[in-house]
């Protein structure tokens, strides 16, 4: 084997241990993140409907995401909280109104409002938060 031989599989084998934990991560089913407001992990959070921000949640079928949760008003009286995080390979699910589910854009995973799966690739539920109302204060936590 020739100096040039040498360093070529060098490089490569190199390559290949560098890049190996990532690419396999990425095929890894993580474990759904904690409920996030702005980006940091809290133990709860909590959303004033009288906001412009949150206005959707006045209307049954209205929704709002807040960090990795979907928050949807379901009835008159009830909301639900869900990761918006599919348990698949963690892209964000979106939720549709007129079908009444959460649809993962990447792989076509489907969720109801109870989190439970409708349809594959996902296997496991989205992650559900309790939700509790104040007045205008909705607590997620």
């Amino acid at each position: 084997m020739d100096r040039k031989d040498f360093f070529s599989k060098v490089l490569m084998g190199g390559s290949v241990l560098f890049f190996a934990p990532a690419i396999l991560n990425s095929c890894s089913k993580a474990s759904d993140p904690a409920p996030t407001s702005g980006g940091s992990t809290t133990g709860g959070i909590t959303l004033d409907l009288s906001t412009s921000a949150n206005n959707a949640l006045n209307t049954v079928g209205g929704y709002v995401n807040s960090g990795n949760i979907i928050i949807i008003r379901t009835t008159s009286t009830e909301y639900v909280a869900l990761s918006n995080v599919c348990t698949h390979q963690g892209c964000t699910v979106s939720y549709s109104n007129s079908a009444n589910k959460l649809v993962c854009p990447c792989h076509g995973a489907q969720f109801s409002t109870s989190g439970s799966v409708l349809q594959g690739p996902a296997s496991r539920a989205l992650t559900t938060y309790n939700v509790t109302v104040n007045g205008t204060i909705l607590t997620i936590g």
